[in-house]
């Protein structure tokens, strides 16, 4: 079985991660067999709650090529699964601290089904952000001394 890691790069640039979950993802037929192909994107991605239930948005999973009639939409909402107090727990946190979920990466589990990790998560602020770049450029610069 192949390893599929679908990532959200811009999430750890942007957002200072409190709380991680991993909800699963309600699919139709065609979206699993276009993740297991790899075409699916959660770049611009987010969560939100709707009727006590927790929804991704805007994430892009990519027509299947071999698919008739029965192909799904590429960005429609779908739902994640959270047992009950999970969502209770990240419903009340986005209310009252003002904080925000976030699709970190989709994963394929050890039975073949596809999984979500999603962080709470608060925005980071300009000098949070530059703080990040000059971490980034040390490692690298210790990651090239070290090299050589």
């Amino acid at each position: 079985m192949q390893k599929i890691n679908i990532r959200n790069k811009k999430a750890s640039f942007e957002y200072e991660f409190i709380e991680t979950f991993v909800a699963g993802i309600q699919l139709f037929g065609t979206e699993i067999k276009s993740i297991r192909a790899g075409k699916a994107n959660i770049g611009d991605s987010f969560c939100y709650f709707s009727a006590n239930e927790l929804y991704v948005k805007e994430m892009h999973i990519s027509e299947y090529k071999f698919g008739s009639y029965y192909n799904h939409e590429e960005k429609r909402e779908r739902k994640l699964l959270l047992n009950r107090k999970e969502l209770d727990k990240l419903d009340r946190k986005t209310k009252e601290s003002g904080l925000t979920i976030v699709p970190l990466k989709i994963f394929l589990n050890e039975k073949g089904f596809a999984k979500m990790e999603i962080a709470l998560c608060r925005g980071k602020k300009h000098y949070d952000k530059r703080e990040s770049l000059k971490q980034r450029d040390h490692k690298i610069e210790i990651d090239r001394m070290m090299k050589r």
